[in-house]
């Protein structure tokens, strides 16, 4: 079975963004481990990214995240990236690695530190002036760890109050992205814990204030399918971090524990029209490779939402219609059913060798000794990871 034009035509639109620190060392509470040729600085990052869109032409873009992929000249790095065949992509805050962030940040009580909060996020958006990104993501680690800590209304209104300000900075071709997570580092209570509530402080916000969804940022069985249908029926679907949990927010290669999960995520993306270029979602990768190697660990990744995304592009959407008016649970399940089961990885060679790409990019990559050449060449400094 050769995929139909039209089909051929909306894989032709995917583009699934890489994140910078995926290249850096990372690991457990217990340990992070080092690799030998882990990039030490963000050009390396972006020369490593720019393998995997070699091979793959899936991943055009990089994330930074701030201060973590600080530079001293973005022209630089913007040039650097397009040399490679990449763009800059989105840019990440970080107040989670400060002293000052102990007991908050953007809901802190303290006018210093929620100053010191605001003013981080505005040089992000003027690093992003600079890179020619477009988005601005926040995730907060604000929250207590205990009853009575802290009065959680007061902390959602200086949030409210924080993010209104960074969002009045926000460019007009600009959005600002806010992320939610259940828990973790905060376990009594975090500040933005669920869709619901990034919802409630980005609809106060403005038409260019958006959602991400994290795909491990769930408790167990949590129908996440449900909630991109729900922020895409409501235009708040601004982007994903796409990875795969066993527990909790392991950052596992996306589509590792529940491919089927993966599967029907991106079906309701498609319904919803938040795919290619009928919609306006990012999908981005957030993953930590803790014991593979990266470069690979990323490509897998692009691989099986690539693979998802085929098979969930052959659903029979008229008979599936068919069958729902029908009231036939069985058929209509089915139909969905017989597209997930499909073996696309065929037809996906094909086509990738129809656009002049290998057939099966990881093969390629293994054996285009780029791994053994960095390993040589990126020898003494620092190499990057948590925190660099």
């Amino acid at each position: 079975m050769a995929f139909a034009p039209d089909i051929a035509a909306r894989l032709e639109e995917q583009a699934i963004e890489l994140p910078s620190w995926a290249f850096g060392n990372s690991g457990t509470r217990f340990k992070v481990f080092g690799t030998p040729g882990t990039p030490r600085d963000p050009f390396e990052k972006i020369a490593d990214a720019a393998q995997v869109n070699k091979y793959t032409a899936l991943s055009p873009s990089v994330a930074l995240h701030i201060p973590w992929d600080k530079v001293d000249d973005y022209a630089e790095l913007r040039k650097h990236a397009e040399d490679h065949g990449v763009a800059l992509g989105t840019i990440n805050s970080n107040t989670f690695q400060d002293d000052d962030y102990k007991l908050g940040s953007l809901a802190h009580r303290d006018d210093r530190i929620r100053r010191k909060a605001i003013d981080h996020h505005l040089e992000c958006i003027d690093i992003m002036d600079e890179t020619g990104s477009r988005d601005l993501k926040i995730w907060l680690a604000d929250g207590t760890n205990y009853a009575g800590q802290d009065d959680m209304r007061g902390r959602q209104d200086r949030m409210h109050e924080s993010l209104q300000e960074i969002y009045a900075r926000i460019g007009e071709n600009q959005r600002l992205v806010l992320e939610y997570k259940i828990f973790e580092p905060a376990f009594y209570h975090m500040d933005v814990p669920d869709w619901g509530t990034s919802y409630a402080q980005v609809a106060a916000l403005g038409d260019r204030a958006t959602v991400c969804l994290d795909t491990g940022h769930h408790a167990p069985s949590t129908n996440i399918e449900f909630i991109v249908m729900q922020l895409l029926r409501l235009g708040k679907l601004g982007s994903f971090d796409f990875n795969s949990r066993n527990y909790a927010d392991d950052d596992l290669i996306v589509g590792a524990a529940d491919p089927f999960q993966l599967f029907r995520i991106i079906n309701e993306v498609i319904i919803g029209g938040g795919y290619g270029k009928d919609g306006d979602t990012a999908f981005m990768l957030d993953q930590c490779h803790n014991i593979e190697d990266k470069i690979p660990g990323q490509i897998r990744s692009v691989l099986n939402v690539q693979e998802m995304t085929a098979r969930a592009l052959l659903v029979d959407r008229e008979a599936l219609e068919a069958a729902q008016i029908e009231g036939d649970v069985l058929k209509a399940n089915g139909i969905l059913m017989d597209a997930f089961y499909t073996d696309v990885r065929g037809d996906l060679a094909e086509w990738r060798e129809s656009r002049g790409l290998p057939a099966d990019p990881m093969a390629a990559f293994l054996a285009s000794g780029y791994l053994a050449k960095i390993a040589e060449e990126r020898v003494g400094g620092v190499q990057a990871g948590w925190g660099a």
